[in-house]
């Protein structure tokens, strides 16, 4: 079910603006989602390029990410989400960039971070364990793309330890943004590492045990013709079936 509605949003001429959609399923969001969030107009041509497969503005209006708010960005990657965090929370709020220890003990390995925060005022770069996040502050909204199956591999992942983090840091009502690659219906765990995807239910059914409830889900990046039984890179940069999970910690 796909939703499509307009918005002209009027900005200072650093930000461009954007058509933006968003498609929803049962059960429906406790509030209005928000407006998009405007795309900075500095951002990489890579990162352009891949918007029409990520859908960034519908995906950031269907988190429900809006001015004033703070954001903590799970694996941020090479910052793709990051600039657009930046613009969507605006001057009076923060988005929290969380890498972890080993991402910040590699050479280099926060230079990507460090610049965008030397030029953003708004961002903030923490490193920190995700299995015990120490930010600065409770936030809305945790946010993570792509990311959370990885969260179940390696010799030290501790699952269920991130979930209950996540949960502490969040404001009572927060939002935790869980979008990934979709596995089969019943893969189970051994997707996360064999094919590098996540099983929704096991996603939903972890995220309940550390006290979230669904608040909404979406169908917006979905693809039926995705062969969810292969490996997500198979499938092309940003094409596969991805399921998208609004999880609220209850007030």
């Amino acid at each position: 079910m796909i939703r499509r509605s307009l918005f002209s949003l009027v900005l200072t001429s650093a930000l461009l603006v954007a058509p933006a959609a968003f498609a929803q399923t049962q059960p429906a969001p406790s509030s209005p989602p928000a407006a998009p969030a405007p795309i900075t107009a500095s951002r990489p041509q890579a990162d352009i390029d891949r918007d029409v497969n990520r859908k960034p503005l519908e995906v950031i209006a269907f988190a429900g990410v809006k001015s004033g708010m703070k954001v903590a960005e799970l694996a941020p990657g090479g910052g793709y989400y990051t600039r657009m965090l930046s613009a969507a929370v605006g001057p009076n709020g923060k988005v929290y960039v969380v890498a972890s220890p080993r991402q910040a003990a590699r050479p280099g390995g926060l230079d990507t971070l460090n610049a965008l925060a030397a030029v953003l005022p708004n961002i903030v770069v923490v490193t920190s364990e995700y299995t015990a996040l120490a930010l600065p502050e409770p936030v809305d909204v945790v946010w993570t793309t792509e990311n959370y199956h990885d969260f179940h591999n390696g010799p030290t992942a501790n699952i269920a330890a991130l979930n209950a983090s996540v949960f502490k840091a969040l404001k009572p009502g927060g939002i935790f943004y869980v979008e990934d690659h979709s596995a089969a219906d019943g893969a189970g765990l051994e997707a996360t590492s064999k094919v590098h995807r996540m099983d929704e239910a096991v996603a939903k059914a972890e995220l309940a045990a550390a006290g979230f409830t669904l608040d909404a889900e979406s169908d917006l990046l979905r693809n039926p013709s995705d062969n969810k039984a292969g490996s997500n890179s198979e499938a092309g940069h940003f094409v596969t079936d991805r399921f998208m999970l609004r999880m609220k910690k209850p007030k």
